[in-house]
């Protein structure tokens, strides 16, 4: 795996491009928190901000710009960008990590010549890796969706790339060898359930209620607007004092 802590330490201080207002500090905590760069989980080592919440891994803080010959994807250069490339169309509109197959929702190395895209956190992985929980290293396999039980999460069909023990057939999910660099595995953290799946299309869909009223607003007018809010607002309300009574 890549030592993605050469070059820095506790107590540093540096001004970042995504959060230029106030400086951050590299300190450590075994709390979890969302990286602010890559949105992706954390615990650990991470630059954060004394007068914000805001946090980033100390990999994603010092993401290279251009990586050449990874071994991940060394065919091609993989180029930094601090946004993530959205889909076209469809309902899903964040494209995945080709190593770990989870949603690229922020920092992201993309490939110009292909399709590849990687988190910065699967670009400190590598074709083979030594791991604490494991006495022997694992390589990548070439093939990704296996159906072998990983011996980390005890699950078989997940997304994305699987790491293979040649001598006693363990395998590992890439998604789960990225706790080992991101600093979950070291502070005692399994990976956090995923939100509910109702929740998240409630919440779309009051988004595109919020946005369609708001477009209706601007096209009639701001007084008119004002009144159909409004209207909108004492319907619901009267509807729930009905059902109360």
């Amino acid at each position: 795996m890549v030592d993605a802590t050469e070059n820095f330490g506790p107590g540093e201080e540096i001004t970042h491009l995504i959060h230029s207002k106030h400086p951050l500090t590299w300190v450590t905590s075994p709390d979890l928190f969302t990286c602010a760069g890559c949105k992706e989980y954390g615990a650990g080592e991470r630059f954060a901000c004394q007068q914000c919440d805001f946090q980033l891994h100390h990999f994603c803080a010092h993401s290279a710009p251009l990586l050449i010959n990874h071994p991940l994807h060394p065919h091609h250069q993989l180029v930094f960008h601090s946004k993530p490339k959205q889909a076209k169309g469809g309902i899903m509109p964040w494209p995945r990590c080709d190593i770990c197959g989870k949603s690229s929702k922020g920092f992201t190395y993309r490939c110009r010549v292909c399709s590849f895209q990687m988190h910065p956190c699967c670009a400190l992985l590598s074709t083979q890796i030594d791991l604490p929980i494991h006495p022997h290293p694992i390589k990548l396999s070439n093939t990704s969706g296996d159906a072998t039980t990983c011996g980390e999460c005890n699950k078989s069909k997940r997304p994305g790339r699987m790491y293979r023990c040649t001598v006693c057939e363990y395998h590992l999910h890439a998604v789960c060898a990225k706790t080992l660099v991101n600093g979950l595995h070291a502070n005692g953290i399994t990976a956090p359930e995923k939100p509910s799946m109702l929740g998240a299309a409630a919440r779309l869909a009051s988004q595109v209620v919020i946005e369609f009223i708001g477009g209706l607003i601007e096209g009639l007018g701001e007084g008119m607007g004002e009144v159909l809010v409004q209207n909108i607002a004492r319907g619901r309300w009267t509807r729930r004092s009905t059902r109360l009574r």
